[in-house]
């Protein structure tokens, strides 16, 4: 009979379920279907191993084949799961008013952020159509290390956070990074701008843990700045002091 050796079975789980999660952050708002060798390319499996992983996931439920011959997609599996982690989140279920509101008060699109995985990601969208040009995010979108929101979560993070973010950045982006969460913790917002004359504005959402969320704007072009700052501030602290009080969620009269 051959050993068997419980440390290196412990390991190789490990392994496999480390796998499974970096297979799954692969796919997003415009990445609905991967083919296995689209998974080998990205995650550095070769086309075999990634085939059997993707084609294990599907007979667990947590991929599915997708509408394209050969493809994957998310599985019913993963619809269940994130339905039941949003419904935690009790953010999501009172932000939506609130970004109406806001959208309406300053003429952009208003958007709410949760803390993912290993990035900030986007829960709600409420689209500003008032003006020519629509400024807007995808829900689900994973926001890099350019976004406002990005610098506001790691602003009020652990420092360990900051440091795997900043992993193998160059010394002249990761400054200018420390600089942009530093900003944003001593201001208690963040702004972004970006090519085209696009930019963001973030503000931070407290429950009684913490930071939870963030609230933002997008927008383009020269706006009244300082007045839409003002209604971001406010939501935000309006946000804030509904998670704070007992008793008075949406189900509070039930």
């Amino acid at each position: 009979m051959a050993n068997f050796d419980p440390t290196e079975a412990s390991s190789s789980d490990i392994r496999a379920v480390a796998r499974v999660g970096q297979i799954l952050a692969l796919f997003g708002p415009r990445v609905l279907e991967l083919t296995a060798a689209d998974v080998a390319e990205r995650t550095g499996l070769n086309r075999t191993t990634a085939y059997r992983y993707c084609a294990s996931m599907v007979a667990a439920g947590i991929l599915e084949r997708g509408t394209r011959r050969g493809t994957f997609a998310l599985g019913g599996l993963m619809l269940e799961l994130g339905i039941q982690a949003l419904g935690r989140q009790r953010i999501v279920e009172i932000a939506g008013p609130h970004l109406r509101k806001l959208r309406t008060a300053v003429r952009m699109t208003a958007v709410l952020s949760i803390r993912g995985a290993t990035e900030p990601v986007v829960a709600l969208v409420e689209e500003d159509t008032s003006r020519m040009v629509v400024v807007t995010v995808h829900a689900g979108s994973k926001l890099d290390m350019t976004a406002a929101q990005t610098h506001l979560f790691l602003a009020y993070a652990d420092p360990s956070a900051l440091d795997a973010s900043t992993e193998g950045m160059s010394a002249v982006d990761k400054a200018r990074l420390e600089s942009e969460i530093y900003s944003a913790r001593r201001q208690g917002f963040s702004i972004a701008r970006h090519s085209g004359g696009l930019f963001a504005m973030a503000a931070p959402v407290f429950d009684e843990q913490g930071m939870c969320a963030t609230v933002a704007i997008l927008g383009a072009g020269e706006l009244d700045l300082a007045t839409a700052l003002d209604q971001l501030l406010a939501t935000a602290t309006a946000l804030s002091d509904e998670l704070k009080a007992p008793g008075e969620g949406p189900h509070a009269d039930l």
